[in-house]
């Protein structure tokens, strides 16, 4: 019998696909489901972006593209990020990819070796621990604290830094926890970076995604980390494309030529007439952004209020991104309890707190990405198991 490589052990999964498909069975035996468990938009991708599509279609862009992206996309994503981060950055560091994973994919390939150790966020996106172990590497948790808004206590830092460490991702706004890195601490984890010589991958896939006047600051700010910091970006959130599967990353100059061999070894271009598209919602109009944080607004109001008023629940106030990260330990249940309880008995499908690390028992994540009609339904649901 053929046995998988031993590697495949480390591989992890995102829990959000597996609990939608349970979802989507029950829903198929009858049940009716609220879906709070993916994370994705729930608003289509705006008019003008799906004309450009079709555009591109019917002027031939059906073809391979560089693996590095359209050198159009690639200028527009350009200025974009020039304009947003307050300093130059060249299309010549902007690698296009099918979706935002292949850059946290290509970048942990292209850098970390057996032993080698990488700081991550925990509670955080599940993917960064599973590609660390894929590779060999040490994940080292930094734990998020629910007393200091979901954010690391930057002050012990250090104590997770060792001679090994390679890697150092930050991710801000956060999934799962809606929490938003101040920025005298960004400074901290800064310097932490430079003084040790670690890379940085910052996940910004949420930056246009805060609550209030708040604007987004990136960890390339500070001095000496545009060298080190690879930006990690798409389509998917801000413009309602998750299933345009559209990403990219801007990397430093030493890892450019890397990921483009990794890129050309693998999936060789991104979709060529997406990529057209993509041009469109960059330099297109930007008001669905705004329209859309405008309800979601709303929706965590809804949401929060609503979990607070629930027996053994209490739930912070999300800085960005569509997540709630309540805390349920009130409840004497435990996440997976609690998870399994709200989708087989009240019909709401939600994420365990675990399904993003160790640090996130006790907790379950809530995306609000659906309407508030079903966000007070979802409420009513577990009150009632409650």
């Amino acid at each position: 019998m053929t046995q998988l490589a031993s590697r495949q052990a480390n591989l992890g999964t995102e829990t959000a696909f597996e609990t939608l498909a349970k979802a989507k069975e029950l829903e198929r035996q009858g049940k009716s489901i609220i879906h709070l468990e993916i994370g994705e938009p729930d608003f289509d991708t705006p008019l003008h972006i799906r004309d450009a599509a079709k555009k591109a279609l019917d002027d031939g862009f059906t073809h391979y593209g560089p693996s590095a992206g359209q050198l159009e996309l690639r200028e527009a994503i350009a200025k974009h990020q020039t304009e947003r981060q307050g300093y130059e950055i060249s299309s010549d560091n902007v690698i296009v990819t099918p979706g935002g994973k292949p850059v946290m994919f290509f970048t942990i390939m292209a850098l970390i070796e057996e032993g080698d150790e990488v700081i991550y966020p925990n509670p955080g996106f599940p993917i960064y621990e599973s590609m660390i172990r894929y590779m060999g590497g040490t994940p080292v948790p930094m734990q998020l604290n629910e007393d200091t808004g979901y954010n690391a206590d930057v002050d012990n830092l250090n104590s997770l830094v060792t001679p090994r460490t390679k890697l150092m991702i930050v991710n801000s706004p956060n999934n799962p926890c809606g929490s938003v890195i101040p920025e005298p601490d960004l400074r901290r984890l800064a310097e932490i970076a430079i003084d040790n010589d670690i890379i940085v991958m910052a996940d910004e896939i949420y930056k246009d995604m805060y609550y209030g006047d708040q604007e987004h600051v990136s960890i390339t700010k500070f001095p000496g980390l545009r060298e080190r910091t690879v930006i990690l970006d798409g389509f998917s959130k801000s413009y309602a494309m998750t299933g345009w599967r559209l990403g990219y990353g801007v990397f430093p100059d030493f890892l450019v030529e890397p990921v483009v061999r990794l890129m050309t070894n693998s999936v060789s271009c991104t979709s060529v007439f997406s990529q057209m598209a993509a041009i469109a919602a960059l330099e297109g109009p930007q008001d669905s952004v705004g329209m859309m944080m405008e309800e979601f607004t709303k929706r965590r109001d809804l949401v929060v209020a609503g979990l607070n008023s629930l027996p053994g629940i209490t739930c912070p106030e999300p800085k960005g991104a569509f997540y709630a990260f309540p805390n349920i330990k009130g409840t004497g249940l435990s996440s997976k309890e609690f998870a399994e309880k709200a989708m087989y008995e009240a019909g709401v499908a939600l994420l365990a707190g675990t399904a993003f690390g160790s640090f996130g028992d006790g907790y379950v994540r809530i995306s609000f990405a659906n309407s508030q009609d079903n966000l007070r339904e979802a409420i009513h649901r577990l009150e009632t198991i409650l």
